[in-house]
């Protein structure tokens, strides 16, 4: 049994991470069993589509003036709650020094407050099984996906919005409920909110755990092969999936650590981006309709709004602003055998809403709509090469959605695509790097190094990598 760490009087103790070096043993175990003990893979999608039929769901577009308990606030017509919580949406201006956009101004999620992405896992037969919940998202495509255990805001477990109880909450919060065995803070997209973290958490159960109708235990083998589905497994679990520790792959990477270190730390120290928040009423290029804020030129996305009902959820109606891309994203890894390792070209990427300047990003993360007047070396880098990218080089495809509690509709392809030396050469352009699998992993146990995006693939790698074997 875990003992909190001291903690000064007054102060609520943590969990505290197991150090078991055979943690990543087991994690491998997971993750080449590909048959449940509790769910069989092939009936997964019976199981989900029943979780489907036993709720009632419905989101439907309504005007900004049909938003109950939002409103757009003077002087500055920033759209806010009434409580002062959950998040607003405000206006932003980024200045660079690189890029063919030098400044610019965009409405901007601002949520302060930091969230809990957990999943639990307990063992099976001798196999570490993962608790996933299906979950109705209103901004998903599909509705119901697979999402961690716990995925809430702050307000969503302490009830600020006087809901029911989170489900497998305790199990995150409270010390000697389990065995921690990541935890980290990870950012959210970086393009459309400000400064927001989440805490992503792997938690080992060491008691019963009861079953709730809506979550299912998988391992981490079954979960691989959904992940090669179209929009089955929800980014907030990837995220956490990109967190689970693995044995450390073979050495032979094109940088040593140390290297890939000082890399990244002169990319993020060349970098000068400025990023201001400023009144939504007033942002260049941006016109505020009945129900939606929308780009002059038709381009990136708009902010509208949606009537919600679910009865699963601890609020069984609402409404609220969700973010609308405009256009389908493709978000790629390059990747090369580099002396017989597998590599991928990673880029030091300038977000407005990051942290610090940059975070690691795929290759290509860009929604080809929105860059189809460029030309030439106006075009995103290694856009076009993923675009005209061949079938057979294509090793891992799948849409995945973007977070559905804010975002509507927000679909990408994402690819992994194999390169040769004229299309991705060994000496990388600037701000983009080959990196391996494993420095990646190493990398997402720290915070704000990896982002959302290129998490989602890592998860996707491991599970491509297992396949294959």
């Amino acid at each position: 049994m875990l003992s909190p760490l001291t903690k000064p009087p007054g102060e609520a103790a943590v969990l505290q991470p197991r150090h078991d070096p055979s943690v990543k043993d087991r994690m491998a175990v997971s993750a080449a069993t590909a048959t449940g003990a509790a769910l069989r893979t092939e009936d997964f999608g019976q199981w989900l589509e029943g979780r489907r039929r036993a709720h009632r769901f419905r989101v439907d577009r309504i005007a900004f003036d049909e938003l109950d308990g939002w409103s757009f606030e003077e002087p500055t017509g920033n759209l806010v709650h009434h409580s002062g919580r959950f998040f607003s949406v405000e206006g932003l201006r980024v200045t660079t020094q690189e890029g063919v956009h030098r400044q610019w101004h965009q409405p901007i999620i601002k949520q302060p407050e930091v969230g809990i992405l957990g999943i639990l896992v307990k063992e099976f037969d001798g196999v570490l099984h993962f608790l996933l919940q299906a979950k109705m998202e209103p901004g998903n495509p599909n509705l119901l996906q697979l999402s961690p255990t716990v995925q809430a805001t702050r307000s969503n477990y302490t009830k600020v919005h006087r809901g029911t109880d989170v489900k497998y909450i305790d199990y995150f919060t409270q010390p000697g409920r389990g065995r921690v065995i990541a935890d980290v803070l990870q950012s959210e997209h970086g393009s459309w909110f400000l400064h927001k973290s989440n805490r992503n958490m792997i938690v080992e159960a060491v008691d019963e755990v009861p079953l709730d109708e809506d979550f299912c235990w998988l391992t981490l083998g079954q979960i691989g092969e959904l992940l090669h589905r179209d929009n089955v497994v929800n980014m907030d679990s990837r995220t956490v999936l990109a967190c689970v520790p693995l044995p450390d792959a073979e050495e032979g990477a094109l940088l040593s650590d140390v290297a890939l270190l000082s890399w990244f730390t002169a990319e993020r120290s060349r970098h000068d981006v400025r990023a201001e928040r400023v009144p939504l009423a007033r942002l260049p290029g941006w016109t505020r309709g009945t129900s939606a804020i929308s780009h002059d030129a038709g381009r990136y996305f708009d902010v509208v709004a949606v009537s919600v009902q679910a009865d699963n959820r601890e609020v069984s109606g609402w409404t609220q602003p969700l973010f609308a891309p405009r256009g389908l994203g493709v978000t790629a890894f390059l990747t090369r055998r580099i002396g017989g390792v597998r590599h991928v070209l990673a880029h030091a990427r300038v977000e407005g809403g990051f942290l610090d300047t940059v975070e690691l990003g795929p290759t290509v993360q860009y929604t080809p709509d929105n860059h189809a007047h460029l030309t030439g070396a106006d075009r995103p880098p290694f856009l076009d090469t993923v675009l005209a990218a061949d079938r057979s080089r294509i090793s891992y495809e799948a849409v995945h959605s973007e977070e559905g509690g804010r975002f509507l509709n927000a679909e990408s392809r994402y690819l992994l695509v194999e390169a040769d030396e004229e299309q991705a050469p060994l000496t990388a352009p600037a701000g983009f790097q080959w990196v391996t699998p494993a420095q990646l992993t190493a990398l997402v146990q720290h915070s704000h190094y990896v982002n959302v995006q290129a998490r989602t693939l890592l998860a996707c790698l491991n599970a491509t990598a297992v396949r294959s074997r």
